[in-house]
């Protein structure tokens, strides 16, 4: 009986919905760049904390222009004056200084004249001029930032900035990547017949890494059915994410899907409707997620960008990632797989409303190259016929 394979969409929804968010720690705001945060910040008090200055000048009263006013004080950052300011007076005052007492609004400094502890104001001021107010940027209590953000530079300002010293993240996932076969080689070591160096191993480990998660250094699988299991055994125990490339054919040396059986890992799926990558296999134990991809490079790639990455992002509480534009307009014929979709490297350019895809040359599996410079998949539907330049596509995320 032939094997019967699923859509991309409905491999997709299998593999998530065995994802579950992962629990949460509490780490210093200074090691949560790039994590994601598992509870929401809000703001602790106003921010700023107390009207201030925009700019160098003097804090006043409002009023015409052409007044000269006495000096009385300075109000400084970090320093503020407790004066307050009568009509007449005007206090030295910084940018980000506290507005003191009294005074209704900021003359920048470039449109006075000061002399002998007095200061002329040559322009009209009105009330608020060059103020920032309390709580014009966050009020207290305020949501600033929502669970399942990823913490750049900008979240991080603004975590310090509402209050925050420490953050609750979700625990990243811990990944194993094990490229499979005795022919792979450590990255420069010299080739002998047969052989060939092992790329899946960091260019997974990478991916994995982009994706918020925490890969274990690559730990290579021989083409040996104990030494398969016992590998395998040991990342069940060690991670939330098994990745295996390689190995989960039906040749006499892939050794991997009899291995994951007698350790007692659950199969949901073997066999996407999927090129390249039909024998993507997906099962689960006790919670941990186990990803059969492909061993040729791209197919790893692209089953890694359509299953894996869509996997970390929930057990990160994240939503999916996706492509930069939901579909593309063929550039040129693409031939089609009469029966599986097609994942076809495409690089973009955009003209007005109209979003181009253009292949990134030879799309075999094996081409590593097809990969450099590329911003999406585009996915080709089955046909006997190909699909023509012109033709609007769907388009799905590419791991970087």
């Amino acid at each position: 009986m032939a094997q019967e394979l699923l859509s991309i969409d409905e491999a997709r929804d299998r593999t998530l919905a065995a994802a579950q968010r992962l629990s949460a720690e509490t780490i210093p705001i200074s090691e949560a760049l790039d994590r994601v945060l598992a509870e929401g910040i809000s703001a602790a008090g106003n921010v700023p904390p107390f009207a201030c200055a925009a700019m160098d000048g003097y804090a006043l009263i409002d009023g015409p222009g052409d007044r000269r006013l006495s000096v009385v004080a300075e109000s400084r950052a970090g320093a503020p004056s407790q004066h307050t300011v009568l009509d007449g007076e005007a206090v030295r005052i910084s940018t980000g200084a506290a507005v003191p007492p009294g005074a209704t609004a900021v003359v920048r400094q470039e449109d006075t004249s000061a002399a002998d502890g007095t200061v002329l104001v040559q322009t009209a001021i009105v009330p608020g001029q060059n103020i920032r107010e309390a709580g014009e940027d966050m009020r207290a209590g305020a949501s600033v930032l929502a669970a399942g953000v990823r913490l750049g530079a900008a979240e991080l300002g603004a975590a310090v900035a509402a209050g925050a010293g420490q953050l609750s993240v979700t625990r990243r996932p811990r990944v194993a990547v094990l490229p499979t076969g005795d022919e792979l080689l450590a990255p420069g070591a010299p080739l002998g017949p047969g052989q060939i160096h092992n790329s899946n191993g960091p260019m997974l480990s990478a991916l994995a890494a982009h994706a918020g998660a925490a890969p274990q250094p690559p730990a290579q699988l021989p083409d040996d059915a104990d030494a398969t299991e016992a590998g395998l055994a040991a990342a069940l125990e060690a991670a939330d994410v098994v990745i295996v490339s390689g190995g989960v054919s039906v040749g006499p040396h892939d050794h991997v899907k009899p291995a994951l059986q007698r350790l007692g890992v659950t199969e949901i799926f073997w066999g996407v409707a999927l090129q390249p990558g039909k024998p993507t296999w997906f099962g689960t134990k006790d919670g941990t997620l186990v990803f059969g991809l492909p061993g040729n490079p791209v197919s790893a790639v692209v089953t890694f960008s359509l299953f894996v990455a869509p996997a970390l992002a929930s057990l990160l509480g994240t939503p999916a990632p996706v492509p930069p534009h939901p579909n593309a307009v063929l550039a040129a014929d693409v031939r089609s797989n009469p029966a599986r979709e097609q994942a076809v490297r495409v690089r973009l350019q955009t003209s007005g409303a109209t979003v181009t895809a253009t292949t990134t040359g030879a799309q075999d599996s094996h081409i590593v190259t097809s990969l450099l410079g590329a911003d999406a998949l585009a996915l080709i539907p089955p046909s006997p016929e190909p699909c023509r330049a012109g033709t609007e596509v769907r388009l799905a995320h590419l791991a970087r």
